[in-house]
């Protein structure tokens, strides 16, 4: 649960590396197809709320 509130901190306040952070686990992600890499790398985009999405719903973690 902690994890989950400094991943979520990390994303609005530090979204640059959240960004990153995000691209490289999604990049490395052997369970997703080249499309839905690039949709997620598009959304994790978005300031604050992209990386959060791809947590709550993409399954992914920053670290």
């Amino acid at each position: 649960m902690i994890k989950f509130i400094v991943e979520v901190l990390m994303a609005i306040f530090l979204h640059p590396l959240a960004y990153i952070l995000c691209i490289i686990n999604i990049v490395n992600r052997t369970d997703m197809s080249g499309l839905s890499k690039v949709l997620w790398i598009i959304i994790t985009f978005f300031w604050g709320i992209g990386p959060i999405l791809y947590i709550l719903l993409g399954g992914g973690k920053f670290w």
